[in-house]
């Protein structure tokens, strides 16, 4: 084969290549460009390549492959779950924030497990270290999430509806028909059609574009910025929080400063200085039941009566606090939260000298308010041998007695219609000046003895109000004077608690916003046919498969059709003039 001929063969194939390769690129081109009308059409919102860094990208582009992992939705989430389970050893293992007491006792009978539960600081979970790692990454992976998004939401809301596709039989929801209606006059119509149903409308060319549902984008907004604001409050609440407890008797007083609560629990961050200063004293404490049928000593109302101070200067308020109904001061809240009795007792040494005389505050142990308690007579007296010795008195002590022979020393009804105090008395050391903490509750017998009777039996006694006890060998001598009554009051000051509402609120507003608000596009053209008949195409696009998208489109086809009517079809005007 000559090169002429040879060159000649290889023409045709050589052009034949570059057809191809030309139709190759048109048709990437072409791909290229409907992914692009796809991607602005389309309503969802862009999402990160799922595509790991590439190697060798260097410690910058580590840190932004970092950060975006970081700050996707996906990771959000885990951290999420992360941090509610995280917040269950919490729940589980008592804390030595809230009570120290109970540390201390779930270690005596958990030895095995304290070495590991103190490396993993489960004793003080909300200010561990790996807590706080979860909690910071948390908040941090949310504001990154919600900054760009918010920005987009903003291009969102300054942009216009993007014009109508080509192809508006190839979208989801689709209509047409023809019209003697004008073009404009069709396109008029749709645009007052839509802009009063609140959609945003764009004129443009020979269609109308509409957008609607953007407060899905805002709900979906609120709901995180909510979660922020829940973090925030958490925070506030667990660094700046304190709670203390006071059993106040009746005619007896309060004073909001540390020394004056019983028990007290508070924030990392927390001050003396962030007590309000306030005070009030317990006037009258009222208590009513059921006293008959089968709700027989269900409690009906509790109501505190207190003379109120606001301040070391205020003027005494006369206030009332019921339970769930606290007493607020400057941020503080003060409520009710039982109440109990209180026996007044008094005890005389053998020359007749009132060592003690004290309402004695008794603990209650079941709803009929059996309770029970300790008088602790630290004077006490001198036995034969010359000896000083200490008084105890283990009390249990009913409202209302069955009556002797008739049952134990279990109350019947909670009001006090038949009072009757028990006591077990002894006598040795009380243990208090070793200066030790002790329960006032309870009694240290351990280095003490009770008295006994004659023929050897522990002495006790049950006492009526205004009945006295005469102790063995000479000790003295006890009266059950009367009895007073006592309440207990919760002062708590949660400086988050506003604000968590408010983000709850916030939160589930916004939920509900971006689940059942549907963002959509609708996009009306109107062109004149080759007949001159006006043919009308409506199509909607919607952020996710839904049957509304089709209901909406068929009601405002229906709308806009009776402004631009339906033209008869051609055929059937041919055959109506034919018969004629």
């Amino acid at each position: 084969m000559s090169t002429t001929d040879k060159a000649s063969t290889e023409a045709p194939q050589s052009e034949s290549a570059v057809d191809t390769a030309a139709a190759e690129a048109a048709a990437t081109a072409e791909a290229t460009a409907d992914a692009a009308a796809g991607a602005q059409l389309s309503t969802a919102p862009l999402e990160d390549s799922p595509t790991g860094p590439a190697v060798g990208i260097g410690v910058i582009g580590w840190a932004r492959w970092f950060w975006r992992q970081l700050t996707s939705m996906r990771v959000a989430l885990i951290l999420l779950f992360l941090l509610s389970l995280g917040a269950i050893p919490g729940s589980l293992v008592p804390q030595t924030q809230v009570d120290a007491m109970k540390v201390a006792e779930w270690k005596r009978t958990h030895e095995f497990w304290v070495p590991l539960a103190e490396k993993l600081q489960l004793f003080d979970v909300y200010s561990s270290v790996w807590f706080s790692a979860i909690y910071i990454l948390l908040f941090v992976s949310l504001i990154g999430c919600i900054v760009p998004r918010t920005w987009q939401f903003v291009g969102q809301l300054t942009g216009r509806p993007p014009g109508a596709p080509k192809r508006l039989d190839r979208l989801p929801a689709y209509t047409t028909w023809r019209t003697e209606k004008s073009p404009q006059e069709v396109l008029s119509y749709a645009k007052t059609l839509l802009g009063d149903r609140r959609f945003r409308t764009e004129a443009g060319g020979n269609s109308v574009a509409a957008e609607k549902g953007y407060l899905r984008e805002a709900g979906n907004l609120a709901f995180h910025i909510a979660l922020i604001v829940l973090l925030v409050a958490f925070a506030t609440g667990q660094l700046f929080k304190s709670e203390g407890g006071k059993l106040v008797l009746r005619g007896k007083g309060f004073s909001n400063t540390l020394t004056q609560y019983d028990d007290f629990k508070h924030g990392s961050l927390f001050s003396s200085d962030d007590l309000p200063p306030f005070s009030f004293t317990l006037d009258k404490f009222d208590a009513t039941y059921e006293k008959t049928g089968p709700q027989k000593g269900t409690p009906r109302d509790f109501k505190a009566y207190v003379t109120f101070s606001d301040g070391a200067d205020g003027t005494p308020q006369k206030r009332e606090i019921q339970v769930n109904k606290p007493l607020e001061v400057d941020g503080s809240k003060v409520y009710l939260l039982g109440h109990g009795y209180a026996p007044v007792v008094s005890v005389t040494d053998p020359s007749g000298k009132v060592v003690y005389r004290d309402a004695v505050p008794m603990l209650p142990q079941d709803a009929n308010l059996t309770s029970a308690g300790a008088i602790k007579v630290a004077d006490g007296y001198r036995n034969k041998s010359g000896e000083k010795e200490q008084l105890g008195f283990s009390a249990r002590f009913v409202p209302t007695f069955a009556g002797k022979g008739q049952g134990t020393m279990l109350s019947q009804f909670p009001a006090a219609d038949f009072p009757v105090l028990a006591l077990n008395a002894f006598h040795g050391s009380l243990g208090v000046d070793a200066g030790l903490p002790q329960n006032v509750y309870q009694l240290d017998t351990a280095k003490m003895q009770q008295f006994k009777k004659e023929n050897g039996d522990p002495f006790s006694q049950l006492l009526l109000p205004g009945e006295t006890m005469t102790l063995p060998d000479g000790a003295g001598t006890v009266k059950f004077e009367g009895i007073e009554r006592w309440a207990t009051f919760s002062i708590t000051r949660q400086p988050g608690s506003g604000l968590a509402l408010a983000g709850a609120v916030a939160a589930i507003g916004g939920l509900a916003a971006s689940l059942f608000i549907q963002r959509r596009r609708i996009w009306v053209r109107a062109v004149a046919g080759k007949d001159g008949v006006t043919v009308i195409e409506m199509a909607g696009l919607g952020r996710s498969e839904s049957a509304r998208l089709s209901e909406e489109l068929t009601l405002l086809a229906v709308a806009l059709n009776q402004q631009a009517p339906m033209a008869p079809d051609p055929v059937e005007e041919t055959v109506e003039g034919e018969r004629g």
